[in-house]
């Protein structure tokens, strides 16, 4: 539940993502890096969040259990 007072579209975003099994994963890295990151994929015109998906999914399946 997000702290505060949030609004109706924010619980009901909430309980989506709990339901559907999203999470959060932080990380702290460069600044550089990131920032790099972030134009790398405005020049290819992929959404962020899409290509680290991507790369975890083909990273999984080069290291099976």
């Amino acid at each position: 539940m997000p702290k505060g007072n949030p609004k109706a579209q924010t619980i009901a975003s909430d309980k989506y993502q709990k339901k559907a099994g999203y999470m959060t994963k932080g990380f702290k890295l460069k600044r550089e890096l990131v920032e790099a990151y972030e134009q790398a994929c405005e020049r290819a015109g992929v959404n962020q969040t899409a290509q680290i998906r991507k790369m975890m999914e083909q990273f999984i399946k080069e290291h099976p259990e």
